[in-house]
């Protein structure tokens, strides 16, 4: 860093579900100076004496204490929090947080920014745009519509008992209960049963043999998932379907719902080897998405800014929702995450 340390610097910061990352820059022009990581940063989740720590310990690690008087402003991207309103819960606890954090380090920035995780992500797409439409698709779904940079039209984001319709969360519980209605006879034939099974340690003698099969009245094996009924799975007893059902529901109960998510993946890779009830699954989920961006009216060429891993570049939903979207006369313009956002807020919240 050398002599970048002596001029005035900014931070910004994406405070999500599962990580808090932290980037310092230089105030003049956004040049990058160093990244770090701390604990969860969601406001609404993660109690103020704990955000506070998580906060101070990713602001800890990215700016050295030498450098700590140059810091001129901060913002902060959060989950759980807007910047339509200070009188906002989330937002409120966050400030608190973070103006907690900032005094522990002796970091006297004259301007503290804290927006939304998702402000902070539309702001991070090319030329930091004010206006337009933001969708994130990852653990949850939410879509916002954007105003002068602060949102202003929330669609979604209801969370995982409420709504989050599309997301991983629904993806992943989507993957469970195709396992139990195929091990309860409603169900078609899917790899996911094993898979779901496998990943949350279920006995082997409990699982689906091999790959699942099903047949046709002529004995011809079909696509797995297209079967009409798994008491075509040979060697899937009714006994060892029941004993299948009788383990998995303690050991997703034993996890906080959420942890649901952690089964989306599974629903990819099963798409891709053409596995029918995860194909469903997956369309389901984009329309879902589709059907959360259209209630916000975008207008024809309207910028979607999109973050999250379900819509990033190896996406499984970046496909089927660009597909739909097109039909609309709309795109999306994907960011990795909110802290260049955040780093270009704090760069106009501090006067030239």
């Amino acid at each position: 860093m050398g002599n970048d340390l002596n001029q005035d610097l900014v931070v910004g910061l994406d405070a999500g579900g599962t990580r808090t990352r932290a980037v310092l820059a230089t105030a003049d022009d956004g040049r990058v100076l160093g990244e770090s990581t701390g604990g969860p940063g969601n406001a609404m989740t993660v109690p103020v004496p704990q955000l506070t720590d998580h906060l101070a310990e990713a602001l800890a690690r990215v700016v050295p204490e030498g450098a700590r008087a140059r810091v001129v402003a901060v913002t902060g991207g959060f989950a759980g929090a807007t910047a339509a309103s200070e009188e906002d819960p989330g937002t409120s606890r966050a400030r608190t947080a973070l103006t907690e954090a900032l005094s522990r380090l002796g970091i006297p920035a004259g301007r503290v920014g804290v927006c939304s995780d998702i402000e902070a992500a539309f702001a991070a797409a090319p030329g930091t745009p004010s206006e337009g439409l933001a969708l994130v698709a990852g653990t949850g779904a939410v879509a916002m519509r954007i105003t002068d940079r602060h949102a202003t039209t929330t669609v979604d984001g209801d969370g995982w008992l409420l709504g989050d319709e599309g997301s991983g969360f629904w993806i992943g519980r989507s993957a469970v209960r195709a396992a139990l209605r195929m091990a309860d006879g409603r169900g078609r034939p899917t790899v996911l049963a094993g898979w779901v099974g496998r990943t949350l340690g279920l006995p082997v003698d409990v699982l689906p043999k091999g790959s699942i099969p099903s047949y046709d009245q002529g004995g011809t094996a079909l696509p797995s998932g297209t079967g009409a009924h798994p008491t075509g799975v040979p060697g899937w007893s009714p006994a060892r379907r029941e004993d299948f059902r009788r383990h998995l529901l303690p050991a997703v109960m034993a996890d906080p719902p959420i942890r649901l998510a952690r089964f989306a993946p599974l629903v990819a890779d099963a798409a891709a080897e053409k596995d029918a009830v995860a194909e469903t699954i997956l369309r389901e989920a984009a329309d879902h998405l589709l059907e959360t961006v259209r209630a916000l009216e975008p207008r024809p060429g309207e910028r979607i800014v999109a973050t999250g891993g379900l819509l990033g570049p190896r996406g499984p939903l970046t496909v089927p929702l660009a597909e739909r979207l097109h039909t609309h006369g709309l795109s999306l313009d994907w960011v990795a995450d909110g802290c260049p956002g955040a780093v270009a807020l704090a760069r106009l919240a501090h006067p030239s």
